[in-house]
């Protein structure tokens, strides 16, 4: 049902190619600034613009303004996404996010606050578990400025990806595939492929994707399931601020005056960073949320088919039908 929604809204096959092109070109728009502050700091330091890799990119800048910079591209991505859906599909974003009749902000709170208070409770678990492991990296000043930008910009960045993969993509890939498994594996794997370039890549090794592309499907089975993206939102924004908050490390995509520093020097993706998430962790969160929002029928939700609605053919005026027949009858 929630993918059908797309049918009420205009759905043809090149909106959705030239919409994923006007997306990609906001996206692009919103590096520029990071992109002309790299080149500017590279120049400043006699460095050559042309040697620069990602990583090396990624932390050549503040860690502030860095964060800044980077997160302001999604911002932009958003308000791109937006407008191709408001007006080239003339959809509302409500439709988009959800089958309920407005946003259900309880859900997105309470995904929220579930995995911001579990994966901080790991996160500090670890910390006491192994502290030679971490350094104690808080400033109070820069650790201000962090809270400001992760609070105002991380929600924008994790709600374009949701609404790029969970919502446009899926709706999307669903209304042409015509059934549900397609675009819920479909963007599983472009999401997760997505994160390929990330620095994180390079140090666990390139099984880390298991977790990136299982996370893309645990968020589009939550979706599916729900009729709606709220819970996927409020997850992955709180994955994503409160692991900027807390900690940070030199091999990581996020680098950020955070609470924590990892200095610890991975050589591979362990258990307990790919394995246990997606096959323990995500599985039981499904299991929270299937019962709280009593989730049924998940073979036709996840795998079922997907059909238009029936457009209702205006019924022909048989009364006149009748008059002419009546009048032809008695013709000689």
């Amino acid at each position: 049902m929630y993918i059908a929604q797309a049918f009420n809204a205009l759905h043809d096959w090149w909106r959705y190619l030239v919409g994923t092109i006007l997306i990609i070109i906001a996206v692009v728009i919103g590096q520029i600034p990071f992109t002309v502050a790299v080149f500017m700091k590279a120049m400043n330091e006699g460095e050559s613009i042309f040697g620069l890799d990602e990583t090396k990119m990624m932390t050549m800048l503040e860690p502030n303004l860095n964060l800044f910079l980077m997160l302001l591209s999604f911002a932009i991505g958003l308000v791109g996404l937006f407008l191709v859906v408001k007006l080239l599909h003339k959809q509302s974003i409500a439709s988009l996010t959800t089958v309920r009749n407005k946003i259900d902000w309880k859900r997105i709170w309470f995904a929220f606050i579930l995995w911001g208070v579990i994966s901080s409770g790991f996160i500090l678990f670890d910390y006491y578990l192994t502290p030679e492991d971490y350094e104690v990296n808080f400033k109070m000043q820069p650790f201000i400025v962090l809270c400001v930008i992760a609070v105002v910009l991380v929600p924008l960045q994790t709600s374009f990806e949701e609404y790029l993969f969970r919502g446009y993509l899926m709706q999307g890939i669903g209304v042409l595939a015509k059934n549900k498994w397609v675009p819920l594996l479909t963007t599983s794997v472009v999401f997760g492929m997505l994160h390929i370039a990330n620095p994180e890549v390079d140090k666990l090794g390139k099984i880390i994707m298991v977790y990136y592309i299982g996370t893309g499907l645990f968020l589009g089975i939550m979706t599916l399931m729900d009729e709606g993206m709220e819970l996927a939102l409020g997850f992955h924004a709180a994955n994503n601020l409160f692991t900027a908050l807390l900690v940070t490390a030199d091999w990581t995509a996020f680098q950020t005056h955070s609470v924590l520093k990892d200095m610890s020097e991975p050589t591979s993706a362990s258990f307990t960073e790919i394995f246990m998430p997606v096959f323990i962790v995500f599985p039981l969160l499904l299991f929270i949320f299937s019962k709280k929002y009593k989730w049924t029928n998940w073979k036709d939700k996840l795998f079922g088919n997907i059909e238009a609605p029936i457009v209702e053919i205006p019924l022909v005026n048989t009364a006149f039908e009748e008059n002419v027949f009546e009048d032809n009858s008695h013709t000689e």
